[in-house]
């Protein structure tokens, strides 16, 4: 959802674990003599692509220059890298060409990471086995606190679905980044999640997520920990004593009115009431982060007959807020992006707009059947009598509080800690949208399911 404005954070942080990374390798493998590839140059690598970063944010902040532009040292900087890993992970072709062979251009719609294609020109043959292209993905903004440990995790589960077919290959990780299937394809458009037979294959896609065994802690513990974390952030926040900037005051003072400490105790206390079962949860499964493919191998965006879209057709990408959770956030979630559409040009850079796109309770009923009808027939099922369409439309309900509370803390630490951002957001502005439903449907859960 944004990019990093923090970039100078960055040395210190990959200074931290960069070499002792290596250490924890040597502890935890049984094989060890693979390390022998790991030199202190791949450390380097971390702090020229910081360097590189740093200029890129400041082109685009204090100039009008083109970032994308190869004149730039950042962009050549990148290629060069990119052109490194590219030869020492992919295959055939790939390992004998030069850096002038090299086609390399920014792909936009990447606001956590830097994204690149790399591409072969048409004269070098390749075989069935080899790609023509391929992403290559400079991690920019990561979770501070927990880099380490996010970064594992998101290509832990990338290598999973790419073996069982669910996702893009992974390729290869590389200090800084990674390189990745290039998939042709678009986002979903907002409009397009209401459609009747794309909204029963996303269901079904995300019947499969929450069919997956991960090898990560089953304790649904990661929403609550980013909640906690930012709460905290926000408690230190409303502590400061602001004079010179009216925004942030008014900010400030609002955030004191809320008392987000207080609501989070009720709220944890209040999900109780309802069981829903603990899965393996994608936690964002927004229409920016479902790719549709599309069949020209130029990567040409066309229109698909929605009619005649496959589950197969649906790639599910950035599962940098996956982990174990109740079913019903993941479910009630994604009922909630579709009110939010993030394709606005003009303040605030996205439209809200729930009296045209909130899902109909029929609308979510066919959603749910076509989510059980995968899950069920699946031969890792396990019945559960939570299994039904009527609990899972309360699970709904009930977690659709804990969606809106989650995104808008998100988006009040992400204002506060990206003032001189690059992406053009409101993130206060979309914060108080999701307070203000928050709220509205919390009264409504009072009023006509709470006796």
């Amino acid at each position: 959802r944004y990019f990093a404005s923090s970039a100078a954070d960055l040395p210190s942080l990959l200074s931290y674990f960069a070499r002792p990374a290596k250490q924890y390798c040597h502890h935890y493998l049984e094989d060890t003599a693979v390390l022998s590839s790991i030199h202190d140059t791949d450390i380097a690598t971390w702090r020229m692509l910081t360097v590189a970063t740093k200029e890129i944010i400041a082109v685009s902040r204090h100039s009008d220059k083109d970032v994308s532009s190869p004149a730039s040292s950042a962009e050549i900087q990148f290629s060069e890298t990119a052109f490194r890993f590219c030869r020492e992970f992919l295959p055939g072709s790939w390992r004998n060409i030069q850096l002038s062979d090299l086609i390399f251009h920014k792909i936009s719609g990447g606001l956590s990471n830097l994204l690149y294609c790399c591409e072969l020109p048409g004269h070098i043959p390749v075989t069935e086995a080899e790609p023509r292209k391929v992403l290559v993905r400079f991690y920019g903004q990561v979770n501070r606190n927990r880099a380490l440990e996010t970064l594992i995790t998101e290509c832990v589960i990338l290598t999973l679905l790419s073996e069982r077919q669910r996702g893009p290959r992974l390729y290869g990780v590389f200090p800084g980044g990674r390189l990745e299937e290039y998939v042709a394809a678009r986002p979903l458009m907002t409009i397009e999640l209401a459609h009747p037979n794309v909204s029963s294959k996303i269901a079904q896609k995300l019947a499969t997520i929450h069919l997956m065994d991960v090898p990560m802690n089953r304790n649904p513990t990661r929403m609550w920990d980013y909640i906690e974390r930012w709460v905290q952030s926000i408690e230190h926040l409303v502590e400061q004593q602001v004079t010179d900037n009216p925004e942030l005051i008014t900010m400030i003072e609002k955030l004191r009115e809320l008392d987000v400490r207080k609501e989070l105790v009720w709220l944890r206390k209040f999900l109780e009431k309802v069981n829903s079962p603990v899965v393996f949860c994608h936690n964002d499964m927004q229409e920016g982060n479902i790719l549709l493919r599309n069949g020209d191998s130029e990567g040409q965006l066309t229109e698909p007959a929605l009619e005649n879209i496959t589950v197969d057709d649906l790639v599910v990408i950035d599962f940098e807020y996956c982990g174990y959770n109740q079913r019903g956030f993941d479910l009630a979630n994604h009922f909630a992006e579709w009110m939010y559409d993030y394709k606005n040009d003009s303040h605030p850079y996205f439209w809200f707009r729930p009296e045209k796109d909130q899902a109909s309770v029929k609308q979510k009923e066919w959603f749910v059947e076509a989510y059980l009808s995968t899950l069920t027939e699946s031969p890792s099922y396990r019945k559960r009598p939570e299994d039904t369409l009527e609990h899972i439309l309360v699970e709904i309900e009930y977690y659709t509080l804990a969606s809106h509370f989650f995104w808008s803390l998100w988006s009040v630490v992400s204002n506060s800690n990206t003032f001189n951002r690059v992406v053009e957001f409101d993130y206060w502005c979309y914060g108080e949208s999701r307070f203000k439903e928050y709220y509205s449907h919390k009264a409504k859960l009072l009023k006509h399911y709470v006796r």
